[in-house]
């Protein structure tokens, strides 16, 4: 199917120079002069590699039709992820390279989305957010708690990021998947 290029989305499956991509990123670009053009990031599907490319808007790309599959993970067997059919019980094997990453927060028995083209899979999306375990946190430093400052801190699954300095070693809290930030403390 036929798109326009700034209606390119990540996520999205393309094919491009005979082979067939998926969008990780994608910004609009307007500069000064001239008109306005798309700049995507996208991995090839057979081999792993990144590229980036550039589109004018008025460009048009071929977007392959994808099918969704809930699946449930199950565990880690070398370079691929086994999930599991909730509905038929079945297994599928699906490279851990479809995660890029993300894959430091999949979670036992976490509910996945598989991307398929003609059966084939080609993208695996973890639920939005996920909640862990503070295993590392520095200690506040009195007097810096009345600015908006953040401080390191180290999560369960060994991903570091930026938490408010309220946070202590061993509270759970909700870190997006996308990019490893703190979203807010876990209800308990």
């Amino acid at each position: 199917m036929k798109q326009q290029a700034n209606q390119i989305r990540a996520g999205q499956v393309i094919e491009h120079q005979g082979r067939r991509w998926t969008v990780l990123k994608q910004q609009i670009i307007t500069p000064g002069k001239g008109g306005a053009f798309i700049q995507v990031e996208m991995r090839d599907l057979k081999t792993g590699t990144k590229t980036n490319e550039r589109w004018r808007t008025a460009d048009t790309v071929e977007r392959l039709m994808t099918d969704e599959k809930e699946m449930i993970y199950s565990y880690t067997d070398g370079a691929n992820l086994v999930l599991m059919d909730p509905e038929s019980y079945e297994q599928m094997l699906v490279p851990v390279a479809l995660l890029g990453d993300q894959a430091p927060f999949l979670q036992d028995n976490m509910h996945v989305t598989v991307d398929l083209v003609e059966g084939e899979p080609v993208a695996v999306r973890l639920p939005p957010t996920v909640v862990l375990e503070v295993v590392e946190a520095e200690p506040v430093v009195k007097g810096q708690t009345a600015a908006a400052s953040y401080k390191p801190a180290k999560l369960s699954n060994g991903v570091r990021t930026m938490v408010p300095p309220f946070i202590e070693t061993g509270e759970r809290i909700v870190v997006r998947t996308e990019d490893g930030s703190y979203v807010e403390r876990a209800k308990s």
